[in-house]
């Protein structure tokens, strides 16, 4: 039995999901452990892909305070005594994390009944639990390090279906992330106006905190755009997109990597160790990207992007960065591993 563990954020999840995809290649159904917060349950409860998923009660330690700390430890270690027994009597072969706190009870778990224990690292900046396990781990899988023997980043392939080469934009896909982003929804909106005018569609991902405030907006100034919260879908929008606007966490990188479309990428500036940073200036020391840090950001620049981004060298050299089989390599690496 396969237990995949991990997930607060989407980047975390979507590699979840593209492993356990894989896994269902080959009809394996792996477990899952969560955490109650985050987006887990609302990702994978019910998800069939799954033999079963568990939900625990589980929070960060990073950006609290000492007793918040404390707190937090102590529940880690309590759910990492109850992970303990569940790997024992489901008989798991190999635990692997793909990072979060949520996967902090199972990892240790893992390391505590001695079951090989796998981590894919998602950002070009190690996290703090990463950092901790790794020397515990039997593999340490990166897109970023060099010491990794696989770098290819866990993509579905339903976002290398989604490529096409561009040649001009008629369509711009805004993308805060799984949560939504405030700066990118206000860039978007005062944006809008120029880009009705350029007869540019609006593709605009804004999470649920900002939505209804956006959707008012396009209705009250009558401009035609696709507006969505959240969707497990946005392969297909990143098929009809000539361009992006998106965060750079990693999972939204490399699938608009494999999608190949050209990006303009605006970093959370509050990511552990800037690490949204350094996961676009990845693609930009390429030439395939282009960064404007938060606090830098002005429509005039956004403006002059749009309007000078080299479509087709970039949409055509992006796909080349990444190949279709980076789970299937993974899977194949842990089963060898594993055994």
């Amino acid at each position: 039995m396969i237990l995949i563990t991990g997930g607060g954020t989407g980047g975390h999840l979507s590699i979840a999901k593209t492993l356990c995809e894989e896994y269902n290649n080959k009809n394996i159904r792996p477990l899952y452990i969560g955490s109650s917060n985050g987006l887990d349950k609302e990702w994978f409860d019910g998800y069939p892909g799954f033999k079963s998923t568990i939900f625990l009660s589980t929070y960060g330690v990073v950006n609290r305070g000492f007793f918040g700390k404390i707190k937090s430890l102590f529940n880690i270690f309590k759910k990492t005594l109850w992970c303990r027994e569940f790997i024992k009597n489901k008989e798991v072969k190999a635990v692997i994390s793909v990072g979060g706190y949520a996967a902090a009870p199972a990892s240790f778990a893992a390391i505590l009944t001695k079951t090989p224990l796998f981590i894919h690292e998602q950002n070009a900046k190690l996290g703090t639990l990463n950092k901790l396990l790794k020397p515990f781990a039997k593999e340490f899988f990166s897109s970023y390090e060099k010491s990794s023997s696989i770098k290819d980043y866990p993509v579905s392939e339903r976002f290398f279906k989604a490529f096409r080469k561009r040649s001009e934009v008629k369509t711009i896909l805004f993308l805060g992330g799984s949560q939504g982003a405030e700066a990118i929804n206000s860039l978007a909106i005062s944006l809008a106006p120029w880009l009705k005018e350029k007869d540019i569609k609006i593709i605009h991902q804004c999470g649920k905190v900002g939505e209804k405030k956006v959707v008012d907006f396009y209705e009250k100034n009558s401009i035609n755009a696709t507006v969505f919260a959240f969707s497990l879908e946005v392969d297909k929008y990143m098929h009809q997109a000539d361009i992006a606007i998106a965060r750079s966490g990693a999972g939204t990188l490399w699938e608009l990597t494999a999608a190949g479309v050209p990006t303009l990428f605006i970093p959370y500036p509050h990511a552990a160790s800037n690490h949204q940073f350094f996961n676009a200036l990845f693609l930009k020391d390429r030439a395939l990207a282009s960064i404007i840090t938060q606090d830098k950001l002005n429509i005039k620049e956004v403006k002059k992007w749009i309007e000078n981004v080299e479509l087709k060298s970039i949409s055509t050299l992006l796909q080349q960065q990444i190949k279709p089989d980076g789970a299937k390599k993974i899977i194949g690496r842990i089963e060898s591993g594993s055994i």
